[in-house]
């Protein structure tokens, strides 16, 4: 019997280099995130890059045959910048103590708060846990190489996190609020299944906003034009300086979002008094639609109350209907978002620290930190808007 070649696993400092139709075959394309075109777009447009502190670091894991069998998103950094699961605390202790905490590896979509696959296997490989560990096997082979302090894995799917654990790895959680879908007819229909003084107030909000004369115009990745998004990244640009500084972004990440993408991508944008003055970006997967990114003018809420709630939300929600979409994710933070029917759902991140006096110490803090988290999910449930318990139990 001819004995098979083991999985050889590549590393690749650049997503082009690897055929999309090969990465996108494992990545299974179930939302648009861990897709060749959206990790392209951001290498391409400068937007996550090493000058950037996101040095692409690609894993591709082959079979016996040479043929793709898994890949795994991956990017060497040196701050912790745009993770959205954060790890500022860590880096602290660690310096403090004389560790040296950056460079690091993380595992992950490039600002991007989306769960998706990170460990990602073909549908056909023979061995899915096989290829899932030589990866995995990969990545802590990196970081002795490269002399890292740490490999972070974040908003991996479930069944990943899992096995993560299972080999030795931290296991992390937070929330986020996802919008799901009961087979509504339509937002009408929604609405029926709130209480009444939610579906009074979301009613009240959206009124508010069509008797502002704001228009709403929607423009797929195919129809989007350069003024548009011109227009976008100004608003968007505007909304990043108010709270932290500029966006992450660049205004060529739009534009190469647009033509990989094509109607995957959905903008969706507010003019008043023929001046675009708020938008929100989309994106469609197979079975969720996701909110992206926001940007308005700095006098839009002033001028007209609500929008934000119109543009990410309410719309988002409308379109997932129409489409027969199963939920809507809408990023994270935002209490906010519980009374407008998002409900609350656990996210997860796997961690593999180095030093061992600081890997004890994040372990104590997680395990603690699960906890808190578990209790606040149990919490924020009780008290979603919906007529007789929450969105999941209306589920089919």
């Amino acid at each position: 019997m001819t004995e098979q070649r083991p999985i050889f696993i590549e590393r690749l400092d650049s997503i082009e280099q690897i055929p999309a139709a090969e990465w996108d075959a494992c990545t299974g394309g179930q939302e648009p995130f861990t897709c060749h075109g959206f990790l392209a777009a951001l290498e391409c447009s400068g937007s996550a890059k090493a000058a950037t502190g996101w040095q692409p670091s690609h894993l591709v894991a082959r079979g016996p045959d040479g043929s793709a069998v898994g890949v795994c998103p991956a990017y060497i950094k040196n701050h912790s910048f745009g993770e959205f699961i954060f790890d500022w605390g860590w880096a602290d202790a660690f310096e403090r103590a004389g560790g040296r905490y950056y460079p690091k590896l993380q595992v992950s979509v490039p600002f991007t708060p989306v769960t998706g696959p990170r460990l990602a296997v073909h549908p056909d490989a023979a061995d899915r846990g096989a290829v899932r560990q030589a990866l995995a096997g990969e990545l802590t082979a990196m970081c002795e190489d490269l002399g890292l302090s740490s490999i972070h894995i974040t908003f991996p799917r479930r069944e990943e996190w899992e096995a993560l654990g299972r080999i030795g790895w931290l296991q992390r959680t937070a929330h986020q609020y996802h919008w799901h879908n009961a087979g509504y007819r339509d937002f009408d229909d929604f609405l029926a299944h709130l209480s009444h003084r939610r579906r009074k107030e979301i009613r009240r909000e959206r009124r508010l906003v069509a008797e502002s004369g704001v228009e709403i115009h929607t423009f797929s990745g195919r129809e989007v034009q350069p003024e548009h998004l011109d227009a976008f990244y100004r608003l968007y640009q505007q909304t990043c300086w108010q709270k932290f500084g500029p966006g992450y972004l660049t205004r060529g990440f739009f534009a190469e979002l647009a033509a990989r993408l094509g109607d995957r991508a959905l903008w969706i944008m507010a003019c008043l008094d023929g001046e675009w003055i708020a938008g929100a970006l989309h994106l469609y997967g197979t079975e969720a639609l996701y909110g992206r990114n926001w940007g308005c003018r700095l006098d839009t809420r002033e001028r007209v109350p609500h929008l934000h709630f119109e543009l990410c939300y309410y719309q988002a929600i409308e379109r997932a209907i129409a489409a027969g979409l199963v939920r809507v994710e809408a990023g994270v933070q935002g209490e906010h978002k519980l009374h407008r029917g998002y409900a609350p759902v656990p996210t997860f991140a796997a961690h593999w620290i180095v030093h061992p006096g600081l890997r004890r110490g994040v372990a104590e803090f997680i395990a603690h930190e699960r906890e808190m988290v578990a209790e606040a999910i149990e919490v924020l449930d009780a008290h979603t808007p919906y007529r007789g318990g929450g969105p999941l139990s209306d589920l089919p």
